[in-house]
C-alpha cells in the first residue's frame, strides 16, 4: 500500500506542474530532456535516475492528461518549451493533424494492456477463472449486473480511453477499426456494458488507490468487484490486497500502450541526440528488466522474457481508429448517450473574499463547464447529456440551491441557464462552509444507484461561520449509508484550509483540488473525470 500511494502521491504532486502554465520547466540545455507525459511515468524515477548517471541524460517531467497534451501539441503551445512528449500511446495525438505534425522520431519503451482486474471470487462465481472469456461476455454479465468495475474517464486517462475504443471495436465485431458510422450500431451493446461502472477517475494510479481503499475498508465508497486499468497497474495492486484480482484478457483482443519516447520535430541538435542516448539504453536488455520488474509494464526488446507474473504471453490486439472524427463521435456517445449520468451538486464559496478577480474566476469556471470553450479539454469536460447540476452558493450561511438538468439532445437552452446563473453570482458575508455542505448532502435527496452522485465544494477561506469541521464529521457519521459514500472533491482556493478539505475527503472518498497556484476552470474541468 505504501509503495502505490508514493507513486500515486508523486503523480497528483507533479501534475500540478501542468502544461496549462504557459512557461518553460527549464530553458533548453544538453544533457537535459524536458518531456510532457502522462502522469503514471512517475513510477520510472528510479530507472530514469540510474538512466542520468550511465547516460548523462537526465529527464524533466511536465505531467498532462492525453487530451490537455494533444491540446498542447495541436496549438504548438510545447514548440521550444519540450523537447519530447511520452504518453502511454501517440495514437489519438496522430489522428490530429495539427498535433501529429510536431511529433518527430519514436522509441517504444515498454508496453501494458488494457484489461479487466476481477476478484478471483466473483471470477469463479462468474466461470471465468479457468476458461476463455471474449467482451461480449463481459457486456452480457454487465449487462445483468452481475458485477461491477470501476474505469477512468476516457477523456482523462489513456487506459478509459483505450477500453471504451476496445470494447467498441470488440462488439462492433468487424475485425477492423470502427468507424464513426458504426458507432450507433454498438450503442445499446456498450450501454450493457457499463451498466456495471461503479467509479470514475481522471487517472489510472488514483483509481487503484480508491479500490484499495475500499477493499480494505480504508473508504466509505461501496465496494467493487474489480477494475479496467493497464495490466501493470492491476498486477501491482494485487501485492496490496487482501484479495487478489483475476486478469482477464479477452480472447477477442485488447488495446496496448506502447509508452513511446517521441521527439518533438522542433527539438534542438542537442536534444535530438540526448533523446537517441536515453532510448537506447531504456531498451537496453538490463533497463528492460529492470522496468518490467518495477513497474511491471512488458519489455518491448526481442530477447528479454516475461517474468512468471503475467499470466499471459501472447496478446490479440484490436485495430484502433486513425481519425479523429471516430475518436469524437465515440467520445460525445459515451458521455450523453451510453455511460450512467451524473448527479452532481456545487456548493460554491460566494463570501466577502470572493469579491473582485475571485468572483469573477469562479463565474468563468462554472460558465466553461457549460461548453463555452470548444478546445479539446473544454468540448469533453462539461456539463453532459441527462446530467443533473445543482448550485448552492454560500456565503455566511447556505444560499438556495438550484438545480438543472441537461437533456441529452437540444441541450443550449439549460446551458444558457447556467450561464445566467454564474453571471449572477455576488460576493458578500461570511463563510459558512461545512453548514453549507450538509446544505448540500440535504439537497441530494434520494439517491440513485443509476448515476454516478458527487459533490464539489469550493472555498477560498477558513470556515467563520457555524458549525467547525469537528461538528460536521460527528453528524456526518451519522448519515444514510448510501449518503455517507458520496464523494466530496474539494478544491482550495485563496487562503482556504487545505488540511480540514483534507478530512473531508478521507471521510467521504472524495479528494482535494489545489487551485490556489492554477486557474480555477482547470480545475473544474479536471474534477469532471471523475463525476
Amino acid at each position: 500500500m505504501r509503495k502505490l500511494a508514493a507513486v500515486v502521491a508523486l503523480a497528483l504532486a507533479l501534475t500540478a506542474c501542468s502544461e496549462n502554465e504557459g512557461n518553460p520547466i527549464s530553458p533548453a540545455e544538453p544533457g537535459k530532456l524536458r518531456i510532457l507525459a502522462g502522469s503514471e511515468l512517475a513510477d520510472l524515477k528510479p530507472v530514469l535516475d540510474k538512466a542520468a548517471e550511465t547516460t548523462g541524460v537526465r529527464v524533466e517531467f511536465t505531467f498532462s492528461g492525453t487530451i490537455e497534451g494533444a491540446q498542447a501539441l495541436a496549438s504548438g503551445s510545447v514548440d521550444s518549451r519540450y523537447d519530447a512528449v511520452w504518453f502511454s500511446s501517440n495514437r489519438y495525438l496522430e489522428a490530429l493533424p495539427e498535433a501529429g505534425r510536431r511529433l518527430g522520431n519514436q522509441t517504444k519503451i515498454m508496453a501494458s494492456p488494457v484489461v479487466l482486474g476481477i476478484a478471483e471470487s466473483k471470477a469463479k462465481a462468474l466461470g471465468w477463472a479457468d476458461k476463455p472469456v471474449t467482451w461480449a461476455d463481459i457486456a452480457t454479465a454487465a449487462g445483468t449486473k452481475s458485477f461491477s468495475y470501476g474505469m477512468t474517464d476516457p477523456s482523462s486517462s489513456n487506459s478509459g480511453f483505450s477500453a471504451l475504443v476496445g470494447v467498441a471495436s470488440a462488439l462492433a465485431g468487424t475485425g477492423s477499426a470502427i468507424s464513426a458510422d458504426q458507432i450507433a450500431k454498438v450503442t445499446p451493446d456498450l450501454k450493457k456494458f457499463f451498466t456495471a461502472q461503479a467509479m470514475s477517475a481522471g487517472s489510472s494510479g488514483w483509481l487503484s488507490e480508491a479500490y484499495q481503499r475500499r477493499a480494505t475498508g480504508g473508504d466509505p465508497g461501496e465496494k467493487i468487484d474489480g477494475l479496467i486499468n493497464y495490466e501493470s497497474v492491476l498486477l501491482t495492486l494485487n501485492t496490496q490486497l487482501p484479495e487478489k484480482l483475476k486478469l482477464i484478457y479477452p480472447t477477442d483482443g485488447v488495446v496496448t500502450a506502447d509508452y513511446p519516447l517521441t521527439l518533438l520535430a522542433s527539438a534542438n541538435d542537442a536534444a535530438r541526440g540526448d533523446h537517441q542516448k536515453l532510448g537506447d539504453y531504456l531498451r537496453g536488455a538490463d533497463a528492460q528488466k529492470s522496468i518490467m520488474e518495477s513497474s511491471k509494464r512488458r519489455p518491448v526488446v526481442p530477447g528479454v522474457a516475461l517474468s512468471g507474473e503475467f499470466g499471459q504471453q501472447s496478446l490479440v490486439e484490436l485495430p484502433f481508429p486513425a481519425k479523429q472524427e471516430a475518436f469524437d463521435a465515440l467520445l460525445s456517445a459515451y458521455f450523453d448517450q451510453i455511460r450512467k449520468p451524473s448527479r452532481t451538486l456545487y456548493v460554491l464559496d460566494t463570501s466577502g473574499s470572493m469579491s473582485g478577480d475571485r468572483i469573477e474566476a469562479l463565474r468563468a469556471a462554472v460558465t466553461g463547464l457549460t461548453g463555452a470553450s470548444d478546445d479539446l479539454v473544454g468540448r469533453y469536460r462539461k456539463f453532459r447529456g441527462r446530467e443533473e447540476v445543482t448550485l448552492l452558493p454560500f456565503n455566511s450561511g447556505p444560499g438556495q440551491p438550484t438545480t438543472f438538468t441537461i437533456p441529452e439532445t437540444g441541450q443550449d437552452a439549460e446551458l444558457e441557464r447556467i450561464r445566467e446563473f454564474a453571471r449572477g453570482l455576488k460576493a458578500n458575508g461570511g463563510t459558512a462552509i461545512y453548514d453549507s455542505l450538509d446544505a448540500a448532502y440535504a439537497a441530494l435527496g434520494s439517491l440513485s444507484p443509476d448515476k454516478f452522485t458527487s459533490i464539489v465544494l469550493m472555498t477560498d477561506g477558513e470556515n467563520s461561520n457555524g458549525s467547525d469541521i469537528d461538528t460536521w464529521e460527528r453528524k456526518h457519521q451519522s448519515r444514510k449509508a448510501d449518503l455517507k459514500r458520496v464523494p466530496v472533491f474539494s478544491v482550495v482556493f485563496g487562503e482556504g484550509d487545505k488540511s480540514e478539505l483534507e478530512r473531508v475527503a478521507t471521510a467521504t472518498g472524495g479528494r482535494v483540488f489545489d487551485a490556489r497556484d492554477g486557474a480555477l476552470s482547470d480545475v473544474f474541468r479536471e474534477i469532471r473525470g471523475y463525476q
